[in-house]
Order: structure tokens, then sequence, then C-alpha cells
């Protein structure tokens, strides 16, 4: 998640100020830890629930949630720490990352709703904004992708079966190449049932596009905003409409994400120095960011599938073998990807 930017008053954010080391309480310092670990729990419980067993019952069975929780939570460890590192290297002054648990609910064992850091101080120019900004998203995407091609390799492609549900996952330019790339697949005609690797990764590309919505103060508002200054509140509100018109078109996920950023505020606050511009090198990095918000943006990044139902004269009778294991519990969702 980007950086909230909450500048506490009686703080001056002069260079010296900017300088100096902050002292983080013990207090504060738990509260930090116990919440990653708290979402650690969490992702794990999801993961367990995606190989459909129940860790409550069989609590061995928990292990088998660490190929999905692990890549996860580094995806958002890296992402939050470039932006903290980043502010605490230029001097302003950051909080360490909050990790928010969400439950792992068997329709979408996913355990976080992600991760953020808090800004204290203003930046003092838009050449730190940017590198604040961008700075996040690229630290995750560096393990995001090497996840989604080492997950894809050991994912399972099946024959395009059109009885079988699920959630499936939306496409991105970036996703759809390293499935090529990966597995040599490609139209219409297969599932790809991913592996729990490759479905952290591709979590992790979800959150970059999303922090990358060139709107307010996410990620992606730091970079527009760094590149044109005034004409940030423009862009903004146009990308508010663009996906406000994308909800009617197969994600209502859309109108949650309108309404929080219109709570949040779409405007950006300047920075102390308004009229300094990008140089040469950050604008080659601010257009390659933008081209990266590009390659992961998903139209539909969720979509559910309900398997049809066959009158009598439609079904077809399949053989039972005596000795087939039973089913694991009910825990279990198949999630696919269609290339």
């Amino acid at each position: 998640m980007p950086p909230i930017e909450r500048y506490e008053p009686g703080h001056d954010n002069d260079f010296q100020s900017r300088s100096r080391v902050e002292f983080i309480p013990k207090r504060r310092k738990l509260l930090h830890l116990f919440l990653f670990f708290v979402t650690f729990a969490t992702t794990t419980l999801a993961g367990a629930f995606q190989k459909g067993v129940d860790p409550f019952s069989e609590p061995i069975s928990l292990l088998l949630g660490l190929s999905f929780s692990v890549p996860l939570m580094l995806i958002l460890l890296c992402h939050e720490m470039g932006h903290y590192l980043v502010a605490r290297r230029h001097g302003v002054r950051a909080s360490l990352p909050y990790f928010l648990p969400a439950p792992p609910l068997p329709v979408l064992p996913i355990g976080t709703f992600g991760a953020f850091i808090r800004m204290r101080s203003l930046p003092a120019d838009r050449r730190i904004l940017f590198d604040i900004g961008a700075a996040g998203p690229w630290g995750g995407i560096a393990i995001a992708v090497p996840a989604v091609a080492i997950g894809l390799y050991l994912s399972e492609i099946r024959p395009l079966n059109p009885l079988e549900g699920g959630l499936f996952l939306g496409d991105s330019l970036l996703f759809s190449a390293l499935t090529r790339l990966v597995l040599g697949v490609s139209g219409n005609d297969v599932n790809i049932e991913l592996h729990p690797i490759a479905l952290a990764g591709w979590f992790g590309l979800f959150v970059t596009f999303l922090n990358l919505l060139p709107v307010g103060q996410l990620d992606g508002g730091h970079v527009i905003y760094s590149l044109f200054g005034r004409l940030h509140r423009w862009i903004s509100r146009g990308f508010l409409v663009v996906i406000f018109f994308l909800g009617f078109h197969g994600w209502l996920g859309w109108f949650f994400w309108v309404g929080l950023l219109a709570f949040l505020g779409v405007d950006h606050p300047p920075t102390h120095d308004f009229f300094s511009s990008l140089d040469l090198r950050r604008k080659v990095y601010a257009w390659s960011t933008v081209i990266l918000f590009a390659l992961t943006f998903m139209p539909v990044p969720f979509s559910v599938s309900e398997p049809p139902i066959l009158q009598d004269e439609e079904a077809v009778p399949i053989a039972y073998i005596l000795d087939q294991p039973k089913a694991t519990v009910g825990y279990s969702f198949h999630i696919f990807y269609r290339p």
C-alpha cells in the first residue's frame, strides 16, 4: 500500500529536523511486530485452505500454507520497506510498515488487506516524493515476478472444462507474457490451476497496479504529481471516472475503490518546493513506472464462474472407483487463471 501521509503538527520539516534519527517507541515496534505475525498467521491459514485441508483439526497441515504465505509476505515486506528505507534516506520521517490481517475466507483465501506506512513529515520537493512513491512498487515487483515464474512452472494445466466452476483471476500484459514464456500456452483452450507461489505472485502484481492508480496519494498519485504537478488533479479525477465505469463491466470491487479514494481525497498536497521538477534520470524512471502500471493493470481482477446446473436428460454418468480416497474438507475453492 502507499505511504499514507499524516503530517503531525508541532514538527518542523526543515533539513535539520528531517535528518535527525527518529526514535521509535518500544510499544510502537511491538505493534508492528504483532501485526506482522498475525498477518503471517492469517495468510498461512489462507494457504492451507487453498490446499483443501482443515488446519484446525490437523494443525500439522498448516505447514502446507507456507508456500503461499512466505512469498506473499515477502512481496508486501519488500514493497513497504522500499518506501520506508528511501524515506529515511531522504530524512523524511516515516513509520515502519503496518500489516493488515484479514479473515482467510474460503471463497477468496488471501488472509490480508495489504500493508502501509505513514509519512510524518512532508517531502521537501517532487524529486524526493517520486523516490519514495516509486520505491515501493519496484521493490514488490522484484519479488513478485520471480514468484509468478516459479509458481507457474509448478502449476497444473488442465483442458478447458465448461462444467468446472471456481474463481478465475484476471489477466494483465505482464502475467500473460510470463505464462507464455514459462508454460508456452495461450488462447482459451486451457485452465491453469495456480500453485500457491504463483497465486502469491499474482497478488503481488494486483497490489502493484492498485497502488499505481494515478489517483490521490496512492503510489501512482505520487508519481504523477512528481511528473506533472498541478495537472495531477485532472488526471486523478479522470481516472476515478474510468474505474467507476469499469465497475459496470465485470468487477464490482471498482465501486469500493471509487468510494475509498473519494473519501481519502483525489488531490495531492504540495511539497515544500512546489516548483522543482524531476531531473532527466528520474523522468525516465517515472515513465518506466507508468509503463509498469500499464503492464500490471487488470480491468477485471476477479470473476466467479459457477458450474452449470444440468437437467436430468443432460447429465452424463461417470465411473466411481471404490478405492478412491475421500474428498478433502469443503474449504477448498479452485482458483484458476485462463490465458
